[in-house]
C-alpha cells in the first residue's frame, strides 16, 4: 500500500505558469483591490465588475499550461498516494494529471447559484448578468470570497491527519485557514516546505525541511528526497 503524501499548494506554483497573484503588488489583484472583486460586499456593489474580473481570469486560464512543479506532483502518484489540497482556483493540477485535488477556495471553471450553494455547474466561457440557475437565480463564480466559509476545510483536515508526508509548495502561509492545515498532521510526520522566500513557521512540532526554491526546481528535489526515504 502506498504511503500518503499530502501536498498543500498556493499561488507560487501557479505564478510560474503565468497566473498572477493578488499578493504580487500591495494587495492588488490584476490592478483591482481584492475586496472589490473577492468579497460578498464587492459582489453586491458591482456584479458586472466582479463577473468581468473572473471572466478575464477564466480566459487567461485557457492560455496557460502546467509547469514542471505541477507535472512532477502528478508523477509522484506512481510512488505515493498523493492528495493535493490547493488554495488555487485554476485547474493546472488537473491538467498535469493529478487525480486527487481538493480546492479550498473554489474553482474558476465552475459557477454556482447565488441562492443555493449546492447548485454548481462546470463553466468554460464568460459568465454574465442573466445567466441563472433552474429557479431563475443569478449565477456567481464558484469562488470562496473573503469572509465566506471554506466548505472543503473539514475534508482537508481529515486528509492531512492521515498523511505520512506533508509538502507545502508555493504559499506564503498568510492565508487562513489553509495556513494552519499542516498543524493537523501527526507530529512525527516530516514536513517539506518549498518556497523561494519561505515564511517562518511557528509552533510546528513536526520535523521540518525547508527547500528555498521555486516549485519547478523544488518539487523534483522533493521527489528525490522522498524516494530515498522509501
Amino acid at each position: 500500500m502506498k504511503e500518503k503524501l499530502v501536498v498543500l499548494t498556493g499561488a507560487g506554483i501557479s505564478a510560474e505558469s503565468g497566473i498572477k497573484t493578488f499578493r504580487d503588488a500591495d494587495g492588488l489583484w490584476e490592478g483591482h483591490d481584492v475586496m472589490e472583486v473577492a468579497s460578498p460586499e464587492g459582489w453586491h456593489r458591482n456584479k458586472e465588475l466582479v463577473l468581468d474580473f473572473y471572466n478575464q481570469r477564466r480566459r487567461q486560464l485557457h492560455e496557460v499550461k502546467p509547469n514542471q512543479g505541477h507535472l512532477m506532483l502528478a508523477e509522484l502518484e506512481n510512488d505515493f498516494d498523493v492528495h493535493i489540497i490547493t488554495q488555487n482556483v485554476d485547474n493546472l493540477h488537473e491538467q498535469a494529471g493529478s487525480t486527487k485535488v481538493l480546492h479550498l477556495h473554489g474553482e474558476l471553471l465552475k459557477v454556482r447559484s447565488t441562492k443555493n450553494e449546492n447548485y454548481i455547474l462546470d463553466w468554460q466561457h464568460d459568465l454574465v448578468i442573466g445567466d441563472v440557475d433552474d429557479k431563475g437565480n443569478q449565477l456567481r463564480p464558484h469562488i470562496v470570497w473573503f469572509g465566506e466559509m471554506v466548505p472543503a476545510l473539514d475534508e482537508a483536515v481529515t486528509i492531512t491527519k492521515q498523511a505520512n508526508y506533508v509538502a507545502v509548495v508555493g504559499t506564503s502561509l498568510q492565508v487562513y485557514p489553509a495556513a494552519s492545515l499542516m498543524h493537523y498532521s501527526n507530529p512525527n510526520v516530516p514536513v517539506f516546505y518549498i518556497d523561494p522566500r519561505p515564511a517562518s513557521i511557528n509552533n510546528l512540532q513536526n520535523p521540518l525541511e525547508v527547500i528555498a526554491m521555486n516549485a519547478t526546481e523544488g518539487v523534483p528535489l522533493l521527489r528525490e528526497k522522498l524516494l530515498r526515504r522509501e
